[in-house]
């Protein structure tokens, strides 16, 4: 199914899952997962704009003269290192311990400042809370936006989800194109992604393509808690700020006391 790739497992190296021409995913990114084992040094020169998010793993990451050594212990609990270059910046990165890395590359002439992304800087949002009788709390980190990185062409963040609960939720829909590459906690965990009026089941490492400007709500499954990357494409002219909510769901927003749902509260 094209809106789809995986589940799988990834050996060392570095696993391709869609590229910038590939017209059935038409997603206008390289996207793929690059894993490491202690002492293992990648290195690569693109004429791309790239963004590295650092999954997990301890690690050393280096550019420009810089050379940072970093450990984020699991995605779940902790926020998110991402090194983010313009095209010709020559990237080298060395592990200290088994290490995963989401790799995005997409075109970009625009010349700007490279930047290694804390975990201090990635803006954590409590979204959901006090609504739906928090059937879709989660939290929703951003690292790369239009909003601090107008220049890029990349937007780069992620979402936890709570088991049992809704996320990307209530509906909606933007003309960019987005991946989503999933992890849950325990790794037998499963969930359900919308695409429009189609449903895809999600895994470990599953990897899913938005790129019709379907809707996509996601959900996981009792007892797992999820976890997914989300990379959307600014198109030229059109760079993504805010998505597009369907007007029929939005009262589910309301306060409690406003949105009434049931059985009535007593």
């Amino acid at each position: 199914m094209k809106h789809i790739r995986g589940p799988q497992n990834y050996d060392y190296g570095y696993h391709e899952l869609t590229t910038i021409d590939d017209k059935i995913h038409n997603s206008l990114m390289d996207f793929g997962i690059l894993k490491m084992k202690s002492g293992d040094v990648f290195s690569e020169e693109q004429s791309l704009e790239r963004a590295y998010l650092l999954i997990s793993g301890e690690m050393t990451f280096e550019w420009e003269g810089n050379s940072v050594s970093v450990n984020r212990p699991n995605c779940f609990d902790f926020e998110p290192w991402v090194l983010h270059v313009a095209n010709g910046v020559k990237v080298t990165f060395t592990a200290a311990s088994d290490v995963e890395i989401a790799v995005q590359r997409t075109e970009n002439e625009r010349s700007f400042p490279s930047k290694l992304y804390t975990p201090e800087e990635c803006r954590s949002e409590n979204r959901g809370a006090g609504t739906m009788r928090e059937a879709s709390t989660r939290i929703v980190r951003t690292v790369i936006d239009y909003s601090n990185a107008p220049y890029a062409n990349l937007v780069v963040g992620e979402v936890i989800g709570f088991p049992g609960k809704w996320s990307s939720y209530p509906p909606h829909h933007h003309p960019q194109p987005e991946i989503y590459f999933y992890k849950f906690n325990p790794e037998n965990g499963y969930g359900f992604a919308e695409l429009g009026e189609d449903v895809v089941k999600t895994h470990q490492n599953s990897t899913v393509f938005i790129t019709e400007e379907e809707t996509h709500p996601q959900t996981t499954a009792p007892g797992y808690a999820l976890w997914y990357l989300w990379i959307i494409r600014h198109l030229d002219g059109n760079p993504y700020i805010t998505p597009t909510f369907v007007p029929e769901h939005l009262w589910v927003t309301e306060s409690e006391s406003e949105a009434k749902m049931w059985p009535p509260e007593k």
